[in-house]
């Protein structure tokens, strides 16, 4: 199973950007080859890769959707 996670594109250096996941400050290096984002725009990230542009309404669902995981893991630890 491979996962994917949404993130925000702070930066674009050629054909690699700086993505902002929006929890506890974490960002990354990422290749964006495959999909061309320009800043600000919300990509899915896997395995270092943006492999997909999102709408901000579908990134602002993925991203609530992955605060409910967090949120349920800490409840069970």
């Amino acid at each position: 199973m491979c996962l994917t996670f949404p993130g925000k594109v702070v930066a674009i250096n050629g054909e690699f950007a700086s993505v902002d996941y929006g929890q506890d400050g974490i960002r990354k290096n990422i290749n964006v080859s495959l999909v061309r984002p320009s800043l600000g725009n919300y990509v899915l990230v896997q395995s270092g890769f943006a492999v997909k542009l999102l709408s901000n309404d579908e990134a602002m669902e993925a991203l609530n959707l992955w605060k409910m995981i967090r949120e349920l893991d800490s409840q069970e630890a």
